[in-house]
């Protein structure tokens, strides 16, 4: 089996797409080489985005809830067709106990280190704490420890609510970076130290494992979780049109998607012709943590793009999903 596609991993020409600065300036593509400039074009005057395949009418599936008319409005601008099945949905728990204690505990001084895993998470989290305690109290309780972030978007609601950020994990983002930075920033010193770890779903027992292993004092923060869709018709439907080969390219933007997938269908008894199906279609990761995902369910990615990001995905995958998803099954009809 071949090894995931990296986008930029050779020297070939690379596209990419800005699309402004939030101010009315207009979206540019920027051609260009690892390693060179890449002069940019306006685009404003097309009416999308052009790649140099495009998807030309691969029938693509997106697991997506949320963003689920972004990725949509994606797929069709490189010339898929989408389906839309969403696999999740956002659940806030009922009973924020452990956030209102974790609360109460950094105002107390109880902790040393707090790492945040998403933005919107940071976010809930100090609406959980002003429902018991005072907002600034909270805040400024969280400016006296050191903060660790798995990433920039992270970064971007911390700076809105004055909290210095000390670590931050490079892309892609993963567990495994967020404790290389750790190690990189505080060395030795982590041992004894009290953290709180904000999840953002299900617990991330690596990381966990991995603080433990440096003797770290964790403390686990749950604020929200994902929980299957309610209605789980058009999720059970995607799957019997991976089975059957009706679906082309399936997109991957979070390790809880695939999960899920193959939840329901180990409870519909079509997990084995879910993955039989899957080696017809190419699959897109977004990054690392879903293609660990994907891996532990006997499952191999077929492309992660060069940045974790869903525009990313769909635009580097778009100018050679035809080609790759041919030379797939044409290995698949060898074997």
């Amino acid at each position: 089996m071949p090894s995931v596609r990296k986008w930029g991993a050779s020297v070939v020409p690379s596209l990419l797409v800005s699309w402004g600065n939030g101010r009315g300036a207009a979206p540019t593509l920027a051609f260009g080489y690892e390693g060179r400039p890449r002069p940019e074009i306006d685009i404003s005057r097309f009416g999308h985005v052009m790649t140099a395949e495009g998807l030309n009418g691969l029938r693509v599936l997106a697991l997506e809830s949320r963003r689920s008319e972004e990725i949509a409005r994606l797929i069709r601008n490189h010339g898929g067709t989408p389906t839309i099945a969403p696999a999740m949905r956002e659940v806030p728990l009922e009973a924020n106990t452990e956030a209102l204690d974790f609360a109460g505990g950094l105002i107390r001084g109880d902790y040393d280190l707090v790492v945040f895993l998403t933005g919107p998470g940071v976010q809930r989290l100090v609406d959980i704490a002003g429902l018991r305690y005072d907002r600034n109290v909270f805040l400024e309780a969280l400016r006296r420890v050191k903060v660790a972030s798995r990433g920039s978007k992270v970064n971007g609601i911390l700076r809105q609510l004055g909290i210095s950020v000390a670590v931050t994990a490079p892309e892609p983002c993963t567990w495994r970076e967020l404790m290389s930075a750790l190690d990189g920033v505080f060395g030795p010193s982590l041992a004894g130290m009290r953290a709180a770890v904000q999840e953002y779903g299900e617990p991330n027992f690596d990381l966990l494992r991995s603080l433990s292993e440096r003797q770290v004092q964790w403390t686990r923060v749950p604020v929200y979780h994902w929980s299957l869709p309610d209605d789980l018709e058009p999720l059970k439907k995607a799957i019997r049109e991976i089975a059957s080969g009706a679906i082309d390219v399936i997109v991957f933007l979070t390790r809880t998607q695939v999960t899920h997938l193959f939840q329901v269908a180990e409870e519909m008894g079509t997990a084995d012709a879910l993955r039989v199906g899957m080696k017809h279609a190419l699959l897109l990761s977004i990054g690392p943590s879903t293609t660990e995902e994907l891996k532990s369910h006997g499952i191999e990615p077929d492309f992660e793009p060069s940045h974790p990001k869903m525009g990313f995905l769909m635009n580097e995958a778009a100018g050679c999903a035809k080609r790759l998803l041919a030379e797939k099954r044409g290995r698949s009809r060898v074997i």
